[in-house]
């Protein structure tokens, strides 16, 4: 329960870091993570939801995140403008799986590296993720899928993808 400022700081030093991870992953920008996760604490904040225990709280605070991260992505869409920032802060210096599956999964679109983070890094349901990206549960399997199908293309055969 959130009921007070210092249990508030609490939870936001126990869920930022990995906020912020997830937000990074899915949009590529740093600053994009700054202003998302900022929203996302605005949000949870004025929401009726401080009676779930910690762990629904974190959840309902990624699902927050995640819309955030949809709407973005398709704001961009259907603006068809190129993301801030112009090329995505990974690099690929050092030589390796982990740098190639990096690489990789910073050339997916946001809503494929959204999927992707939510379902293998949080290890979220269908349902959960279903409820974040605004798709139906049934979707969620094959929109994975094809996720992973086109990490798979982007790193070729020599890289196993879940």
């Amino acid at each position: 329960m959130l009921r007070d400022e210092a249990a508030f700081a609490a939870f936001y030093d126990r869920t930022s870091r990995a906020l912020w991870a997830f937000v990074y992953r899915a949009t590529g920008h740093a600053a994009d993570a700054d202003d998302i996760v900022s929203e996302a604490f605005c949000r949870f904040l004025q929401a009726d939801e401080h009676d779930l225990d910690d762990t629904e709280q974190r959840r309902y605070l990624f699902r927050i995140a995640g819309n955030l991260v949809v709407d973005r992505w398709r704001k961009r869409s259907r603006d068809r403008e190129e993301p801030l920032g112009g090329e995505s802060p990974l690099s690929v210096d050092a030589p390796g799986r982990f740098d190639e599956v990096t690489a990789g999964f910073a050339r997916l679109n946001e809503h494929d590296r959204v999927l992707l983070w939510l379902a293998y890094v949080e290890g979220h349901s269908h349902a959960e993720i279903a409820a974040s990206v605004g798709v139906r549960t049934s979707s969620v399997k094959m929109l994975l899928s094809r996720a992973r199908a086109r990490l798979r293309r982007l790193l070729g055969s020599t890289v196993s993808v879940w």
